[in-house]
């Protein structure tokens, strides 16, 4: 949904971001999406304070933002420690056990190639588990500085929208309670892991990703319903450390989203690691027994029932909305059939002074989008004018190797109809590839995607090569260092318009 430039008229009264009362629970979300959080908010001086809630990384990162437009704010969040489901229970303690698993796994099976040899090698879950908590809990504190050296009002409770400018805080125990008013309000409430009808989520062997992350032993065997980036992540993590690891999926191909090709690759390179696939899979049903989970699943198409065994069966079919408790329905809000809060091209709702923004509306759920979405809406209170590229969001699964695109895959551009040219270059650590795909009247790129190492790290520079309009002779004509990755991005650039040289 493009967002548009059209100028609003500026206002100096009272702003508030909002957030819903969500639960802290364990299974309340999982991670991998932002979670913002309300706030009060008006400019900076006498006539009133800034609040937001937080529960995401992108809350936090507003308020700074509001701040340094010179306006007075606060933040309000019911987890206790901020950075929200992003910092707390999904993207960066994910990421910290795939760069650790990866460790291990290089360990037992690559370094004797390397002329490395390397005896007595043994996992400690306790430690490695705590190796994550400890780099969650060192960015939340980080963040809460943040708050303090900034004169962030952080306050550690739960919101709710009682009428269209109060907002009521139930603090943590221990915590005050407030009752603020507002003129304006953000709500970016985020999202939570979809539940599978039929399945009953115990926590502990049929879980969600928040209790994927914190497995206190490696099972033996795991189910993963679901093939997407959440679901591969967290199969690698567990697969490496030494779990049997099946991947259940209903479509015929893994990581939705991807180009057919890089995810025809992708599943190959993960299969060559010991995940196993069952695509094209419709999942009937689990029941625990004992201590195993017994998963009914046959193919989607029809055909013979098979039980498949586990000892945690991982939930990851995606995520929905978040909506529980934040008081909408008591301003009326309009929702679609997703449960998704609607919204116009300037994030506002049917009130004009109540704006929504992140996984809770429209578009994909990724907090680095649902950031830039935050920077707007605050930049529009304050200015009349905010900016996203909706069509220059990244994605990134940080797998083994690392997945990552921007722009357009080859099936959305065929769709159109339009002529295109396809460039490719391979890019070897162990196996990779970046794809670039341009339009052939123009040589304008129109989609860039990499299987590879640090494919996440190098994605940066297509997206900004999309920003800006380039070509793939611009990119095939700017000078990249020897010896590095990024040398495959510039061949796979010169082998769209032109002939790669390393090909």
């Amino acid at each position: 949904m493009l967002k548009s430039l059209a100028p609003l008229s500026r206002s100096s009264t009272w702003r508030l971001l909002a957030q819903s009362s969500t639960k802290v629970a364990a299974s309340a979300h999982s991670p991998f999406v932002l979670e913002f959080h309300r706030g009060l908010l008006t400019e900076s001086g006498s006539k009133g304070t800034t609040m937001t809630r937080g529960k995401f990384l992108g809350s936090y990162r507003f308020s700074l933002r509001l701040l340094i437009l010179l306006l007075k704010t606060a933040c309000i969040d019911k987890r206790g420690q901020p950075g929200g489901t992003c910092l707390n229970v999904g993207c960066i303690p994910s990421k910290s056990l795939l760069n650790n698993s990866h460790f291990y796994h290089q360990i037992l099976h690559e370094t004797k190639r390397r002329g490395i040899e390397v005896g007595n090698v043994k996992l400690n879950i306790e430690q490695f588990l705590k190796a994550k908590d400890d780099t969650v809990t060192g960015q939340a504190r980080g963040v809460e500085l943040l708050f303090k050296q900034n004169k962030v009002d952080y306050f550690k409770g739960t919101g709710k929208i009682l009428g269209p400018h109060e907002i009521e805080v139930m603090g943590n125990p221990g915590e005050p309670d407030a009752l603020l008013k507002a003129k304006n309000i953000i709500i970016a409430t985020g999202s939570e892991a979809t539940p599978f009808p039929g399945l009953t989520m115990d926590n502990k062997k049929i879980v969600t990703s928040i209790e994927a992350i914190a497995l206190e032993k490696v099972p033996k065997k795991m189910v993963v319903i679901g093939g997407g980036i959440i679901g591969l992540e967290l199969g690698s993590v567990w697969s490496r450390l030494g779990s049997e690891v099946t991947v259940v999926e209903f479509q015929n191909a893994i990581g939705a989203g991807m180009d057919a090709e890089i995810s025809k690759l992708t599943q190959r390179s993960l299969a060559k690691q010991g995940l196993k696939f069952k695509l094209s899979t419709m999942v009937l049903g689990a029941e625990i027994e004992g201590e195993t989970v017994k998963v009914k699943v046959n193919a989607a198409n029809g055909g013979m029932e098979e039980t498949l065994n586990a000892d945690v069966v991982l939930v990851a079919i995606g995520r929905r909305p978040y909506t529980e408790g934040l008081g909408h329905e008591n301003i009326d809000l309009d929702v679609d059939e997703r449960g998704r809060l609607v919204i116009d091209q300037e994030y506002r709702t049917k009130h004009p002074h109540i704006r929504v923004i992140g996984d809770v509306t429209f578009g994909a759920m990724l907090a680095h989008k649902a950031e830039e979405e935050g920077i707007a809406a605050v930049e529009y209170i304050k200015y009349g004018h905010g900016h996203v590229n909706y069509g220059v969001i990244p994605f990134v699964m940080y797998t083994f190797p690392e997945v990552a695109w921007v722009g357009m895959t080859e099936e959305q551009v065929k769709a159109t109809g339009k002529p295109y040219n396809v460039g490719n270059e391979t890019n070897l650590d162990t196996e990779g590839w970046v794809k670039f795909i341009a339009d052939k009247e123009t040589d304008r790129i129109l989609g860039i995607h990499i299987l590879g190492p640090n494919a996440g790290e190098m994605i940066a520079e297509g997206a900004l090569a999309i920003e800006y309009g380039a070509s793939s002779e611009d990119i095939a004509r700017t000078c990249h260092p020897h010896p590095t990755l990024s040398e495959a991005f510039k061949e796979a650039a010169m082998a769209t318009y032109s002939k790669a040289i390393h090909f």
